[in-house]
């Protein structure tokens, strides 16, 4: 698995959204530059639409209060318009880079976190969106502190 390295990260607020408020809505958007290797994390009470390329290789999470507990909830769009090989390819994509993705998310929200130090334990549910009923699903991937 990669590992992160900080000074490829960029962060940007957008919205209402604050360093360390507020917990809903906050919602994150996590793009990547195939040439620099960059990471672009979008921080707001919206989704950065306007950051998702063509590819759709982008990560997509936010904060929910379910059952009186926050979750993280995490998007991947693995059908890809080619048919069932290019899910194939992009559903392991997802698979291997999702623990870098998340790393990401959690170091650049850090001052966030720290505030918020419960959210260390929630529960994190991606939803992986496919047309093909193999590679759709939902899957529990642990909780932050494990990408810390």
């Amino acid at each position: 698995m990669k590992k992160l390295k900080p000074e490829k990260l960029s962060v940007e607020y957008r919205q209402v959204v604050t360093p360390t408020q507020p917990v809903i809505p906050r919602r994150y958007t996590l793009t990547h530059s195939d040439i620099t290797g960059e990471l672009f994390l979008t921080i707001g009470s919206q989704y950065a639409f306007d950051k998702i390329g063509p590819t759709r290789d982008e990560v997509l999470a936010e904060w929910k209060l379910i059952n009186n507990e926050y979750i993280l909830y995490v998007y991947v769009y693995v059908n890809g318009q080619f048919g069932m090989i290019n899910a194939c390819i992009r559903n392991k994509f997802f698979i291997k880079e999702l623990p870098l993705a998340l790393e990401a998310i959690f170091y650049g929200d850090r001052a966030f976190l720290k505030v918020h130090p419960e959210l260390y334990n929630s529960p994190i549910w991606i939803y992986f969106d496919s047309v093909y009923p193999q590679f759709n699903r939902i899957e529990y991937w642990g909780v932050p502190f494990d990408y810390k």
